[in-house]
């Protein structure tokens, strides 16, 4: 495992399981989030954000949290491993509405973007299952010869792949 991609609905919790998996395995974490919002949330054309990511994944070794579905190809096909972290979608909520209260305006997500209420971002979240789901599994048939593929469905899943991983010799 030297390239891994963390995938999944927004308040799955990819941020905070990116930082665990990259701190028992040394491997280094990038957080999409951090490179594709500008500060006061502005949004970089296609295809310097498509650039990015590409410069990102080239790198030998990598922990990269984050869908971005538009780039799934890219992350995939250099990865050797997807985890796809597929909480129920009230859990994902709950996280988000937290996270919001909790970190409101501090900068959380990346420089200059400040914690906000965000409609469209729940709207986003709330349709994932249908929207946004087909799309990953796609992009994950596209790929499933070439990665291993790991969904964690419950936090109980997310606790024992980390214990396993901190147990298992030469991670990394």
């Amino acid at each position: 495992m030297k390239r891994v991609a963390i995938v999944g609905c927004g308040g799955a919790g990819k941020t905070t399981f990116a930082d665990e998996v990259g701190r028992r395995t040394g491997l280094p974490v990038l957080h999409l989030d951090h490179f594709h919002w500008r500060p006061g949330w502005v949004v970089p054309d296609e295809a310097e954000w498509a650039m990015t990511q590409s410069e990102l994944v080239e790198r030998p070794e990598w922990i990269i949290d984050g869908n971005y579905g538009a780039q799934f190809d890219l992350r995939f096909d250099r990865a050797d491993t997807v985890i796809v972290l597929a909480l129920p979608r009230r859990v994902c909520i709950y996280r988000v509405l937290k996270r919001v209260v909790t970190n409101w305006h501090h900068e959380v997500q990346a420089p200059g973007c400040r914690e906000h209420f965000d409609y469209e971002f729940l709207r986003w979240l709330w349709r994932f299952p249908k929207h946004s789901r087909p799309q990953l599994d796609a992009a994950l048939a596209r790929h499933g010869d070439s990665i291993e593929v790991l969904e964690l469905k419950h936090r109980t899943d997310v606790r024992r792949y980390l214990d396993e991983l901190s147990e298992t010799p030469g991670s990394g």
